[in-house]
């Protein structure tokens, strides 16, 4: 069976049982402040089983894209190295929401198992929970009574906390579960080791392959455990680990949702990928095999977290992201022998295979593959880079052992991975101090972990059920009653309070837009409130301190001028983004925006710069609809499929409900949940202040509006005040400008004729300083000329010979600045490296630098250390 007939017979056997088919979530959450990443399908319904929003369905079924690379699921070091274990995955899910329980669903799972799927039962064994009397939580006799009705007993196992007892976090929803292994041994092996001693043990053919978990308690912050309200049903099964069962492969990679990938890498690489079926292979194809899993692996979460609208970057998700692509570009560099980028390629085929039930995958296409591309690009420049700085630690290494935080500084400041490094050296018949390394690593993460630690309490209930309301779209303040309050203390942000509200005129950060700022008044106090977030459906306001008196009544009011500003910015990015697919074209796609009181920021997809003039035209197509005084047209309850039919714009990886809120200005619809000015006019003028490149076909716009654009302009006219008044108040001030342009362009020839013939002087009197040693030209010296005409001199006395070390030192206007010239030859030969050079040097004057590997520049502050520096550089020819 097709893993496209897989997934849909899962989805019309739920169906059958009254279920709601709903869509996967994004894999990206970007209004989820507990995750990076949907890391399981019950994380789209959270805020169901918290009780804080009402589902569509008590019932619900869906195949939700996950990803497990962070935090306390993080299958990232397994993938490749197994065969059964992912970075993205999709989770195969049905849910009860107060709805059915255990007799239910049991019996379900094992019906579509063994009689729509037909594996054998024979391979099938189940676990449930054998109890724990430290919790007070039971042996959970009810399961294993259903499955008595399917399952003879030595096929039913006990499993403990660990195995068999789901819990979403340290704190939330959790509950026992059963799950449900499959045995794809061979008959014989079978026959000789029972499958039972197999289950958890990490057997690659003894899996886990469903797991229905009993949601019946909440996990509070001191560790017990309360009961929930109501019980649900929250069940996950391993799409691609089913697939192997369906296909009777013993790999998940041996089946179609993988072989596809597997054979384009081995077209692009011309290496084979052997089954794993295949015994006896060699430790050289097994590195291979390694190799080709990551890859086709890595791909398909890269990929799709793209699609979904989260760039790679050097922070958060973004870095997460572009941690996954590295480690797949560096096993293809090492074990697969591609110097060049590869990986983009793999997006089509991803993109064939997966487009008609992930429809996303095949509309980002083009952007997945460029921004992949550009990535990989990227980062063979950094190996290259890092296999230069390694061979100069190897080169400069005392002994046959290269200590761990020189290997670690290879890995945190230059992206140098630590496998190749440890790789390389036992190639070159050096070893790597890897305790030093692996402290250097534990200290670097004891200070990350320290510096974004967080304690969260419970929260404590003063109004029950569900009562909070935002009427923020009517309304800047509004009579409030506290509903719950909870302490939150972290590292960074030290003791805060979160405070939910029964009435709210508080936006919440989300869309883009940031969270709004006020103050919540009683008869006697006023509590500053600095941020505003949504989680799990509750909109949390955060303040330093709680009222005295938190049972009061109080009035919400928000900061009118910064709702005002960010209004009139968030509205004009709308504006901002029609002007852009009329000007440049119907490809231009949101692909993320912040809106701030202070501007506007807004990435989007497109394949060149904007010219000037092009961002003239979307200024003034902007200014255009403001003068034009557009009136808001808002809808707040139409159905998705209506909104769309009628051009509203949505947005890649966005959660749209069955119902939206569309804002419409004019020829502009979009569908967003965030406040707008009631008229055009409001915003007074549009103003772009910035615009370059973000990644691969992704550019960036800065704009601002209202008083930020008043204050531009006046800031510009002083400056063209202080212009005028310098050059004496001029009549033409563009004539007078040009006119001491002119001049400065004359006197700078003549200073730099100047600088040339005296250094031609110097040449010929440093070309006498240059000394011999271990048969390298050696010169270190500090020279009375400006950074250019050192440069120069360098490169004339570098002429003088083959073997030419140089170091030269200028301290133009008390600013020091060294630069190291070294013949190409020596560079070869005694693996010297000018950019290294200039590092180490560069710390005797407070600075740094780099360059290539015979030439090399490093500025600093502190111009009484250039002796020192000069002193030190013998030390490299020694």
């Amino acid at each position: 069976m097709k893993s496209q007939d897989v997934r849909k017979q899962f989805l019309d056997f739920f169906q059958s049982k009254g279920h709601l088919i709903v869509p996967s979530a994004p894999i990206v959450l970007k209004d989820d402040p507990t995750l990076m990443f949907n890391n399981s399908g019950m994380a789209q319904f959270k805020e169901y089983f918290l009780g804080n929003a009402t589902p569509k369905s008590n019932r619900i079924a869906d195949t939700q894209k996950c990803l497990r690379v962070s935090g306390k699921h993080n299958d990232l070091e397994d993938v490749g190295f197994d065969t059964y274990h992912h970075t993205m995955f999709e989770m195969l899910g049905n849910w009860s929401f107060g709805d059915y329980f255990k007799e239910e669903a049991l019996p379900w799972a094992w019906e579509f198992l063994t009689e729509v799927l037909k594996l054998d039962k024979e391979r099938l064994y189940v676990s449930v929970f054998e109890g724990n009397e430290a919790e007070n939580v039971p042996f959970d006799q009810e399961a294993f009574d259903i499955w008595k009705q399917f399952v003879p007993e030595d096929r039913i196992i006990l499993g403990n906390k660990k195995d068999n007892f789901w819990e979403m976090g340290d704190q939330g929803p959790c509950g026992p579960c059963s799950e449900i292994h499959i045995d794809l041994r061979t008959d014989e092996e079978r026959a000789s080791v029972s499958g039972r001693s197999l289950v958890n043990a990490d057997h690659p053919q003894v899996v886990e392959i469903w797991n229905n978990v009993f949601m019946e308690f909440n996990r509070k912050a001191d560790g017990s455990l309360e009961k929930l309200p109501a019980q649900h049903v929250d069940t996950g099964m391993g799409f691609e680990r089913l697939c192997m069962a369906m296909q009777n492969t013993t790999s998940n990679y041996d089946t179609d949702v993988f072989t596809p990938l597997i054979e384009k890498v081995e077209g692009i690489t011309g290496l084979k990928y052997t089954s794993n079926e295949v015994k006896g292979i060699s430790e050289e194809q097994n590195k291979t095999n390694i190799a080709i899993r990551v890859i086709v692996d890595h791909v398909r979460a890269v990929a799709f977290a793209i699609a979904d609208g989260q760039l790679p970057s050097n922070t958060g998700a973004g870095y997460v992201i572009r941690r996954i692509l590295r480690r797949a570009i560096r096993y293809g560099f090492t074990f697969l022998n591609t110097k060049e980028p590869f990986v983009y390629q793999l997006v089509a085929v991803l993109a064939d295979q997966m487009g008609d039930f992930f429809p996303e995958i095949k509309k980002q296409q083009g952007l997945v593959t460029n921004v992949i591309r550009e990535e990989e690009t990227s980062f063979l420049r950094t190996l290259d880079q890092g296999l230069q700085l390694l061979d100069n630690v190897i080169a400069t290494n005392q002994g046959k052992e290269v200590p761990g935080a020189k290997a670690f500084e290879l890995y945190d400041t230059f992206g140098f991975p630590i496998d190749l490094t440890a790789l390389i050296l036992r190639e070159r018949g050096f070893s790597l101090d890897e305790a030093g390394f692996d402290k250097a690593m534990q200290e670097q993460k004891t200070r990350s972990r320290a510096a974004s630690e967080v304690s969260t309490d419970d929260w404590k209930i003063l109004v029950e059920g569900n009562t909070e309301t935002f009427v923020g779209y009517d309304q800047t303040e509004s009579e409030a009653k506290i509903t719950r309050i909870r302490k939150v203390d972290s590292k960074k942000d030290g003791v805060m309070y979160q405070i939910v509200l029964d009435s709210t005129p508080f936006y919440p950060e989300g869309g883009g837009q940031v969270g709004d700022k006020g103050v919540l008044v009683s008869a006697n106090e006023t509590i500053q409130i600095i941020d505003t977030k949504k989680e799990n459906n509750l909109i949390l306001h955060f303040t330093k301190k709680l009222p005295e008196n938190v049972n009061g009544v109080f009035v919400a009011k928000v900061d009118s001028k910064l709702r005002s500003d960010t209004t009139k910015n968030h509205s004009a990015t709308h504006l901002m983004h029609q002007a852009l697919r009329s000007i440049l074209g119907t490809h231009v796609e949101q692909k993320g925006s912040l809106v701030s009181p202070n501007h506007l920021r807004f990435d989007f997809s497109h394949f060149a710069k904007v010219t000037d003039e092009e961002l003239q035209q979307v200024e003034d197509f902007v200014n255009g609809r403001i003068q034009e005084q557009l009136p808001l047209i808002e809808r707040r309850d139409i159905p998705f499929a209506q909104a769309v039919e009628e051009g509203a714009m949505a947005l890649f990886g966005e959660k749209y409900g069955d119902h939206v809120r569309a804002i419409k200005f004019g020829g502009s619809m979009e569908l967003c949940g965030g406040i707008h000015v009631k008229n055009t006019g409001e915003i007074w003028h549009f103003k772009i202040v910035s615009e370059g490149a973000v990644a691969a076909g992704i550019r960036r716009i800065e704009a601002i509006t209202g008083d930020a654009v008043k204050a531009y302009f006046a800031s510009q006219e002083s400056t063209l005040n202080e212009i005028k008044f310098a050059l004496k108040n001029p009549q033409d001030v563009i004539k007078a400008v040009g006119s001491v342009q002119e001049e400065n362009t004359k006197l700078k020839k003549q200073v730099e004729q100047l600088i040339r013939d005296k250094a031609k002087g110097l040449k010929t009197e440093l070309a006498q300083q240059i000394q011999e040693i271990n048969g390298v030209q050696f010169l270190a010296v500090q020279v009375d000329l400006n950074p250019e005409g050192a440069k120069d001199l360098a490169y004339d006395l570098g002429n003088l010979g083959t073997n030419m070390f140089l170091v030269l030192a200028t301290a133009e206007e008390g600013k020091p600045m060294l630069s190291c010239y070294i013949s190409k030859e020596l560079v070869a030969d005694k693996k010297l490296n000018a950019g290294l050079v200039v590092r180490e040097l560069g710390k005797y004057i407070q600075g740094g630098g780099g360059g290539q590997p015979f030439f090399a520049t490093a500025g600093g502050k502190n111009a009484g250390g250039i002796q020192e520096a000069l002193n030190k550089a013998i030390d490299f020819v020694k």
